[in-house]
């Protein structure tokens, strides 16, 4: 059972293959994803990969790290920095508060590109794996 507390976390390098993959997934060709001769126009000066790339590798931690894994009830994200393609990032979630009678708990997550910078941070709450209102197949 997690702990208050408790931190987990995992890294990845983000590549063009992933970028294409979400693109593809999600129907995100937002030109600043996908296009470098646009990208290099923008305050970027290259391309960026998709927000929301790095808030799926704070769902991956939370799945595969901590615990069991639960089913999401809720993330909050804040993009202060720009992922670049080739970057390795770091996400890290921190148990910051359990109701283990409704099967609930609260995290901090934060991602750090390699050089340190926090570039997303927010919060995340889960139901657990165990609580009384986790069916099968959720």
């Amino acid at each position: 059972m997690m702990k208050v507390g408790e931190s987990v976390s995992d890294t990845v390098t983000i590549t063009e293959e992933m970028v294409q993959l979400f693109a593809k997934c999600t129907g995100d060709y937002n030109p600043i994803h996908m296009d470098e001769a646009h990208a290099k126009k923008t305050r970027f000066g290259r391309r960026i990969a998709h927000g929301m790339l790095s808030g799926g590798i704070i769902s991956r931690v939370l799945a595969t790290k901590l615990g069991a894994g639960g089913i999401y009830l809720g993330q909050t994200l804040k993009f202060l920095k720009p992922v670049y393609i080739g970057d390795t990032i770091t996400a890290e979630v921190t148990v910051t508060s359990l109701r283990a009678e409704r099967g609930i708990a609260s995290m901090s997550t934060i991602v750090k590109n390699q050089t340190g910078d926090i570039v997303v941070k927010g919060d995340a709450t889960i139901m657990l794996e165990t609580s009384p209102g986790f069916a099968a197949g959720s």
